[in-house]
C-alpha cells in the first residue's frame, strides 16, 4: 500500500464541501490530521534552518483558514504544521507523477501497432499531455503554494507550461515557496516541514535526473508574474526564494 493511499484509508483525510471546483477524480484533495497536542519541554526538533520557510510563513501570516497546495509528497509533519495553523491542504506530487506519466508514454509507443500515427513526440506536446491530468485547479484556488526544488528536475518547456498554471492558481496576494539548486545535487531529497524554522532534508531514490540548474536571471523570468520577496543561498548549494503575486 503505498503512502498516499494510507493517507486516503486514514482517520485524517475526510471529504470537504470547500474543495476547489473541478477537481477531479483523483487529483489533489485536502488532507486533514488532528492537531498534535504540545509536550512539555519540547524542543524544536533539529533541521535545516530555512530562512526561505520563515519568509514564506510571514507572507501567510494574515491568512486565516486558507488553503495550501503541496507539490511534494505526502509528508504527515507537512499536513500537520499547516492544518494546525488552519490551512486546507492539498498535496499533488509532481515528480512521482512526472515519472509515471513517462513511463506510460514509453509503454504506449511500444505497444502502438505498426502504421498507427503516434502521438506528438515534440516536448511542448508532451508538457501539454502531462498538465491535461496534472495540477487540475479552478483560477485562484490557493493562497500558497509549497513548490521545494520541482523545477530543477523537470525539462524547459514542462517547467514553462507548470508556471503558467501556478501563476493562474494562485490568487493575488498569495505565495510560492521555491528551492533551486545551485549545482548538481549529489542526493535526490524530499522536503518535510518540522517546525516554522526548520525543514527535513530526507534522502530519497532519484526520481527522475535533474534537468538543469537555473541561475538568478533565469528564475526571475519563470517568475515573471510574481514578484520575489527575498532569496537565501545556503552553505548546502540550495537557493530558497519566496514569490508573491
Amino acid at each position: 500500500m503505498s503512502l498516499l493511499n494510507k493517507f486516503r484509508g486514514g482517520p485524517i483525510r475526510e471529504p470537504s464541501p470547500e474543495a476547489p471546483r473541478g477537481l477531479r477524480a483523483g487529483a489533489a484533495a485536502p488532507l486533514h490530521a488532528p492537531p498534535s497536542a504540545p509536550v512539555p519541554g519540547h524542543q524544536a526538533r533539529p533541521g535545516r534552518f530555512s530562512n526561505g520557510l520563515k519568509e514564506f510563513l510571514w507572507q501567510l501570516e494574515d491568512i486565516g483558514r486558507g488553503r495550501l497546495l503541496d507539490l511534494g509528497q505526502v509528508s504527515q509533519a507537512t499536513l500537520n504544521f499547516f492544518i494546525e495553523r488552519g490551512f486546507k491542504v492539498y498535496t499533488e506530487d509532481v515528480l512521482g507523477s512526472w515519472r509515471e506519466f513517462l513511463r506510460g508514454e514509453e509503454e504506449r509507443a511500444r505497444l502502438l501497432p505498426v502504421g498507427a500515427q503516434a502521438p506528438d513526440p515534440s516536448l511542448d506536446a508532451r508538457a501539454d499531455r502531462f498538465l491535461a491530468s496534472n495540477l487540475s485547479h479552478e483560477p485562484d484556488s490557493f493562497d500558497a503554494v509549497l513548490l521545494w526544488d520541482v523545477l530543477d528536475y523537470l525539462d524547459r518547456e514542462t517547467v514553462a507550461r507548470l508556471m503558467d498554471r501556478l501563476s493562474r492558481v494562485v490568487r493575488d496576494g498569495g505565495a510560492i515557496l521555491a528551492i533551486f539548486n545551485t549545482r548538481i545535487p549529489e542526493q535526490f531529497h524530499r522536503y518535510r516541514v518540522l517546525d516554522a524554522l526548520n525543514l527535513d532534508l530526507v534522502s530519497a531514490p532519484l526520481i527522475v535526473q535533474p534537468q538543469r540548474i537555473y541561475q538568478n536571471r533565469e528564475i526571475q523570468d519563470l517568475f515573471a508574474r510574481f514578484r520575489a520577496s527575498k532569496t537565501f543561498v545556503g552553505r548546502d548549494h540550495l537557493r530558497e526564494t519566496v514569490f508573491v503575486k
